[in-house]
């Protein structure tokens, strides 16, 4: 809806179609629990973000010499969603459409996923700052900053051509990254994994593959990261919802038919000679799926893998996980001797898997009293209660033994 109401304002008043959509879901929620749901609510909330941008159009007078115009956009529908143009070099989804225009490159890539991130994907600041591990304040500036951007540039609210749409796509690629994570592994909240924010990443990767301007391998890369990692998430909670480590999962609850279709756009990805992030990730990924068990995966080749990556991107958090793959082929002392080394370790001292690492080696090396001090600060890190749950029964297993005490 605000993507539709963006093409018809101009995505200069974007904010404008933004307040437009919440007045008409605050008008949902105050009439709904009287009247009862609609048949078709997402219908109901279109009509009246309409007759409220409608009402805009009438009155206020930076809209006059263009009022004929939008209140016909407004009331045919047609050519503001996209559905007369039909070209290659042209998506037709509004919410992909607004995600180009929000990975313009005049906009500073950092400020371009936030604003795709609140805009198209309805994360709060606080959800984007915790996937940038920045603060709330951070992000705030990123987005009025975006806003500006887009003001001060004139950029239209269009689709670009050939060379110009491709320099986009690494933007775009990086939002639906960040989108599918924060559902994968839930910042905040009571659920670990929210499937409808992976789905719905899945969803806007797979038009994006399909559409000759993203059928590259970079994008098969992305897809098959997504697919190879959500076809794991039915085995990452027991019954109860409680977390499931690695070895501990139920491999027969892994969805094949989805981790076969990652397989084939891991395949296609493989076409051309550029390898990115995402390729390396999925590869990590694809190790997993192909192992029988815990006992049989192939860890010197995700180390190496790992190794490649921390190329690409050298940042704490990926130098934690590949201290986590060095400590399962040399030992837990390597692997604290990893951390030990990390570049930039103090970015990780608010990060509560740094601290469930830290005390999973030194409970695996027996040191109970520095794993439970690791465990006790990684549970109040931790934003998600089955998080939470798992971390303090980690805590509760490292009781120093009764004969250590003899």
């Amino acid at each position: 809806m605000v993507a539709i109401l963006t093409g018809i304002f101009g995505i200069e008043h974007l904010t404008l179609a933004e307040d437009v959509v919440q007045e008409a879901l605050a008008r949902a929620l105050q009439t709904w629990p009287f009247y009862g749901v609609p048949a078709n609510p997402s219908a109901w909330i279109m009509r009246a973000s309409r007759n409220l941008a409608l009402d805009v159009v009438r009155r206020d007078k930076v809209f006059r010499e263009k009022e004929e115009q939008i209140i016909l956009l407004i009331e045919g529908g047609a050519p503001a969603s996209g559905a007369s143009d039909q070209s290659d070099d042209h998506i037709v989804d509004d919410r992909l459409r607004m995600m180009f225009v929000c990975c313009h490159p005049l906009i500073p890539q950092e400020d371009q996923v936030a604003l795709a991130l609140k805009t198209l994907c309805g994360f709060s600041i606080a959800e984007i700052s915790r996937a940038f591990l920045t603060s709330e304040a951070a992000v705030a500036k990123r987005l009025t900053r975006a806003k500006q951007n887009i003001r001060d540039a004139g950029i239209q609210f269009e689709i670009p051509t050939g060379k110009d749409l491709t320099i986009r796509l690494s933007g775009v690629l990086h939002s639906l990254y960040l989108l599918f994570n924060e559902g994968y592994k839930a910042s905040g909240g009571d659920k670990l994994i929210r499937v409808d924010i992976c789905g719905e990443a899945l969803r806007l990767a797979a038009l994006l593959a399909s559409h000759p301007a993203g059928d590259q391998p970079v994008t098969h890369a992305l897809m098959a990261l997504m697919l190879l990692n959500f076809a794991r998430s039915p085995a990452r909670l027991d019954e109860r919802g409680n977390l499931l480590r690695l070895h501990e999962q139920n491999r027969a609850r892994w969805d094949r038919e989805m981790i076969a279709r990652g397989m084939f756009h891991f395949a296609k990805s493989a076409s051309g000679e550029e390898i990115t992030e995402y390729h390396l990730e999925a590869g990590i990924v694809a190790c997993h799926c192909a192992a029988k068990d815990y006992e049989s995966t192939d860890w010197p080749q995700i180390l190496s893998l790992y190794d490649r990556l921390l190329q690409f991107d050298d940042s704490p958090v990926v130098a934690l996980n590949r201290a986590v793959v060095v400590a399962n082929i040399s030992g837990p002392q390597a692997g604290l001797d990893v951390v030990a080394e990390i570049a930039g370790r103090k970015k990780l001292d608010s990060y509560y898997l740094l601290y469930a690492v830290l005390g999973d080696f030194q409970e695996r090396m027996r040191n109970w009293s520095a794993a439970r001090l690791h465990f006790q600060k990684a549970m109040q890190l931790a934003g998600i209660k089955s998080e939470q749950e798992f971390l303090l029964k980690r805590f509760q297993a490292c009781e120093v033994p009764t004969e250590s005490l003899s």
